[in-house]
């Protein structure tokens, strides 16, 4: 499926996107458009405005925290949280399961397909913020 027609918005809010991003608790970030959960317990949530024909995603990591060794033989250790993100990002939005992301992409992102997607560092944390039209299909792609 073809991107909406209007995409203009998309773009600058992914250029935007430390505006729109929280960092907190859970109950602190209920009312976010869309969350992600840290394994140190903090969540970052997304309060952007919401963009007619478009979902928006996030995932968030610890930039320092240690790469699993299985993950680490089969991917590598370089750049890994800003890969993971990524995928964990397009994978929400693509509504594939990461381990199915896994045999088709690794930890890619390819770049002909309908997501747009900014990974950025904020704080201690890699989060990768991404966009596709409201139903997703056929490959995955970059702004």
């Amino acid at each position: 499926m073809p991107p909406p027609s209007d995409l203009r918005p998309v773009p600058g809010l992914l250029a935007a996107a430390e505006r729109h991003l929280r960092i907190g608790t859970p109950a602190d970030l209920a009312s976010a458009t869309t969350r992600s959960h840290v394994d140190d317990g903090r969540c970052v949530g997304w309060y952007g405005p919401p963009v007619p024909g478009w979902r928006v995603a996030v995932d968030a990591e610890r930039a320092d925290a240690p790469v699993p060794p299985a993950l680490a033989r089969r991917f590598g250790t370089g750049d890994f949280w800003a890969r993971w993100t990524r995928a964990e990002c397009c994978c929400k939005l693509a509504d594939v399961p990461i381990a199915t992301w896994w045999r088709r992409h690794g930890l890619g992102t390819p770049v002909d397909g309908p997501i747009l997607w900014r990974t950025l560092r904020v704080a201690d944390l890699v989060i990768t913020v991404g966009f596709a039209p409201g139903q997703v299909g056929g490959p995955i792609g970059r702004a």
